[in-house]
């Protein structure tokens, strides 16, 4: 993997780019001066590990020849007060089709986050990854 990252704006608006052209904004927060040009980076680490997981469940739910048309997760995490300021846990609501098998879904969910999510596996252990299926949070 080769990666470019370079400042585009003063003083915190980045650019990330990777080795076919796909380009990402970062920006810090406006409590410290950032413009809102693009995701801080603790949000694309939380995007991160929702994006790992939904590649691997869906790829293991194609396997098992279940076909889901909806799929999102709605992300929530949970920062510490405490410089730096780690996540202490990140909460994905996954969302699918209702005639997806709950069971075969949680089973497929449980796999991803304990043995294939190469995200979530490179993360401090302390930090709780947790999840929930089609529900209704109030965020």
């Amino acid at each position: 993997m080769k990666l470019e990252f370079k400042r585009i704006e003063e003083p915190y608006v980045f650019q990330l780019e990777n080795e076919t052209g796909v380009v990402t904004h970062l920006d810090a927060s406006d409590t410290i001066g950032g413009k809102n040009k693009g995701l801080r980076p603790m949000e694309m680490l939380a995007g991160s590990i929702a994006g790992c997981a939904a590649i691997d469940i869906l790829a293991i739910l194609k396997k098992q020849r279940v076909r889901t048309e909806k799929f999102e997760i709605e992300i929530k995490g949970k920062r510490s007060a405490a410089s730096p300021s780690i996540f202490e846990w990140v909460h994905l609501n996954i969302l699918v089709d209702d005639h997806v098998d709950q069971v075969k879904l949680k089973k497929t969910v449980d796999l991803v986050l304990e043995k294939y999510c190469s995200v979530s596996a490179s993360l401090n252990k302390n930090i709780i990854i947790k999840y929930s299926i089609n529900e209704e949070l109030d965020w």
